[in-house]
């Protein structure tokens, strides 16, 4: 009788969440750094601002992107994107709250929509290394 080994890749859920991080991330900083000039208009930011933020944005996401591919994820790498994108989820909500940035309506609601995306990845990024450590 022949035997089929079946292996259980528990760091599955992570690495998917922790690659659309990095594709989602990757794609904003990319339009940011793309299209500055009227993102900025739409949102009520400064273009430069806006490509600095893109920059960052794009080196973030391909960090993240790098994690997700390794053949082992570092908990201590996945913890440190988690408390980022927390950082990020807090920072976006107060800087609308705040009025410490001049959205527009649109820039403030797009802040917003960015905070909760950002905070679900966190989310599933813990969810992820909970069923990793199983």
């Amino acid at each position: 009788m022949t035997s089929i080994s079946v292996t259980v890749d528990r760091s599955r859920f992570l690495r998917m969440a922790l690659a659309a991080d990095a594709v989602i991330t990757g794609g904003n900083g990319l339009i940011y750094l793309l299209a500055a000039a009227p993102v900025s208009g739409l949102l009520g930011t400064d273009a430069g601002m806006l490509r600095e933020i893109g920059v960052f944005l794009l080196v973030y996401g391909a960090a993240v992107g790098f994690l997700a591919g390794r053949a082992n994820i570092s908990k201590a790498a996945t913890q440190v994107v988690i408390a980022m994108n927390i950082v990020w989820t807090l920072a976006s909500v107060a800087a609308v709250v705040t009025g410490l940035m001049e959205f527009t309506t649109i820039g403030a609601i797009w802040a917003i929509a960015q905070a909760l995306v950002v905070g679900a990845f966190a989310e599933l990024q813990i969810m992820g290394l909970r069923k990793a450590a199983r």
